[in-house]
């Protein structure tokens, strides 16, 4: 432990506190102290180790007020590698920080037991989720599945085989929006890609490294590359850019290997998917963070929208929605002002549709966007290259969320 924090500290001495990394950092744009900015949590975390501060509870919100966002990833001249020193601090804090004190053992125990901590939420979607809402402790009150999708080992064939793909559920697609999960594999399907769903994929570790839990999140990340690596497939697919940044970047900086395969869906599926007749509608991209900042995945998805037949319109600009996971319950405020500047944004343009590619801005923007749906890339993809022209026997939706778009 005594070399981890020596080498830490040596990481994050190179910083020069040139101020580049705080730039584009969205808590500090809206609260312009420099201890809610990047450069501003480096130097508290310097201080921390050197033993010119202590532990405290203004510590613990200083470095946990950081959403994880991304936007200073790459920019240090340096190289500091700035969301690893954020896990990093977050896990020497963990022990002293009561703030979360409840979240960490629900998100162990959840990790560990996903599918029994779905069924005590299905028990409990009708009165406590929504008391819980109501009362501002959870920010939304998403309505559950009956069923997740994924159960035992499955693998769906395709007609005129071109290749074998896995797809990584991830928890929000599994538990929340299975009926995302099924368009992407009928989307596969269609292609010519047989699909297959490994028995013993886990959660991918973020939410638990989140709150500090480097251990845990380890255990989680040997665990989805023992089954993910031993699959003869041309690529690994996630519907979550945080499931595709954990298992492509980060696991080699956890366990000191990652899946070179995992891809985000728009990467592998633009070059196999045409042109179809254009439509007069139009939408408005909204850009997750992991995939724009932490993947570099921006124009793949436009391409995508564009050849299904639908006019961008607004200016092709990033802005963090606030989710951050476990963020907003965390820090609420902030969460709730990233997300009012995005929805206007958003609002202000002239689009029919919001797309986005992250389950999770589909859950956040969903909060203040009811006039319009939001929906996930894969289920534009859906609608425009299996369904056009046809009525689709599908999954029932809220049809204020999930209409039919051709």
């Amino acid at each position: 432990m005594a070399t981890d924090k020596t080498a830490y500290l040596e990481d994050l001495s190179r910083c020069v506190r040139c101020g580049t990394c705080k730039a584009n950092c969205p808590t500090f744009e809206g609260d312009p102290l420099e201890p809610m900015g990047t450069r501003g949590r480096l130097i508290l975390l310097q201080g921390l180790l050197r033993g010119e501060i202590k532990p405290s509870r203004l510590l613990n919100e200083r470095i946990f007020s950081c959403i994880l966002c991304g936007a200073c990833s790459g920019t240090c001249p340096l190289g500091v590698d700035i969301p690893e020193a954020i896990y990093r601090g977050r896990a020497l804090l963990s022990g002293g920080d009561k703030k979360r004190r409840f979240l960490r053992p629900i998100a162990k125990w959840s990790s560990r037991r996903p599918d029994l901590a779905f069924r005590a939420l299905r028990l409990g979607e009708r009165l406590v989720l929504p008391f819980l809402a109501k009362r501002g402790i959870i920010p939304f009150s998403p309505e559950l599945p009956e069923v997740p999708l994924r159960k035992t080992e499955q693998v769906f064939k395709a007609h005129k085989k071109k290749g074998r793909v896995a797809v990584f559920v991830g928890c929000s697609i599994n538990y929340v929006f299975p009926h995302m999960g099924e368009s992407l594999i009928n989307v596969l399907q269609k292609i010519g890609y047989e699909v297959v769903l490994p028995q013993g994929e886990t959660c991918c570790g973020a939410p638990l490294r989140s709150l500090g839990l480097e251990k845990e999140a380890e255990e989680l990340a040997r665990k989805n590359y023992r089954v993910f690596s031993r699959l003869k497939v041309d690529a690994i697919l996630s519907l979550c850019p945080t499931c595709t940044l954990s298992l492509k970047t980060e696991y080699p900086k956890m366990i000191g290997k990652g899946l070179d395969r995992v891809m985000d869906i728009s990467v592998f599926l633009n070059d196999k998917l045409g042109a179809v007749d254009k439509i007069y509608r139009t939408s408005y991209y909204h850009d997750p963070c992991h995939l724009s900042y932490g993947l570099g995945v921006t124009q793949e998805p436009r391409e995508i929208i564009r050849k299904a037949g639908l006019d961008l319109v607004g200016a092709d600009e990033q802005g963090c929605c606030g989710f951050g996971g476990l963020y907003c319950l965390s820090f609420k405020d902030i969460s709730s002002n990233l997300l009012q500047k995005r929805t206007e944004k958003i609002t202000g343009t002239a689009a029919d549709t919001v797309v986005t590619s992250c389950p999770g801005c589909v859950l956040q923007l969903s909060r203040t966007i009811t006039d319009r749906p939001v929906l996930h890339l894969i289920e534009l993809i859906e609608e425009a290259y299996c369904y056009r022209g046809e009525k689709p026997e599908k999954k029932e939706k809220d049809p204020q969320k999930e209409p039919t778009l051709f």
